[in-house]
């Protein structure tokens, strides 16, 4: 494959950082040379305007005051909106996930989030904290989700929007459902990073970005390995 540079931008790495989630973006990067796609990666501190103009945003999981400071920014800078007018892909992870909704909780507060996706956000009665496995989207054709969730929160998803997965294993929004999409923004719970156990994922955004409905397939000897001996865990009685 011969195409122009795929740009991927880190979303504020100094406050939304904290689960390994920068992996995602190795992941992403790795995934499109390994296809001869040319990248350049773009890592944006919260003190610097957000370039409106590349192809995969992410944003991953951070604590409460992070998460709000994080939503107040994007918000003023308005450089997510214009990205994703403009057709670009977004991941984003726990506290990221929750930021593009309307509304979330962050230390006993509401906070007003980017209004990007139909969701909201509030506290849950107890923490989420172990494996999380659920059925994708058909719509998406994916294989089924594993990660790893650790997060407080519980997430409302309203009509404009659907379900990256049923759950089968932990918590995810509800107990019932995990993670968010619409159009090219896919939101979930799963840590891990995310995209180690799911490659597909990352393969969705790749298509997305590029416009693509098929790529070259690599070997995922390793993660496929993951994700069976996870698959097996979880299915095996407590």
């Amino acid at each position: 494959m011969s195409e122009s540079t795929l740009r991927l931008v880190w979303v504020y790495p100094d406050l939304l950082s904290t689960y390994g989630d920068r992996g995602n973006l190795l992941i992403l990067a790795r995934r499109a040379q390994q296809r001869g796609l040319p990248v350049e990666i773009v890592e944006v501190r919260s003190d610097r305007p957000l370039p409106a103009t590349a192809d995969i945003y992410l944003i991953g999981g951070g604590e409460d005051g992070p998460q709000a400071l994080a939503a107040q920014r994007l918000i003023a800078d308005g450089g997510m909106h214009r990205a994703v007018n403009q057709g670009a892909a977004v991941l984003a992870v726990c506290a990221g996930y929750q930021l593009l909704g309307t509304s979330f909780y962050a230390k006993g507060a509401r906070c007003h989030g980017l209004n990007m996706i139909d969701i909201s956000s509030d506290r849950g009665p107890s923490r989420a904290v172990g494996e999380l496995a659920g059925e994708i989207d058909p719509r998406l054709g994916l294989p089924p989700l594993s990660g790893f969730e650790n997060h407080g929160g519980r997430t409302h998803l309203g009509p404009g929007v659907s379900p990256l997965a049923r759950v089968t294993t932990g918590i995810g929004n509800d107990g019932q459902t995990e993670g968010a999409w619409h159009g090219k923004i896919v939101g979930t719970y799963s840590h891990g990073p995310a995209l180690s156990r799911n490659p597909a994922i990352a393969d969705l955004l790749l298509r997305w970005a590029t416009g693509h409905d098929r790529l070259p397939a690599l070997d995922d000897t390793w993660s496929d390995r993951l994700r069976g001996e996870r698959m097996a865990a979880v299915a095996r009685p407590a």
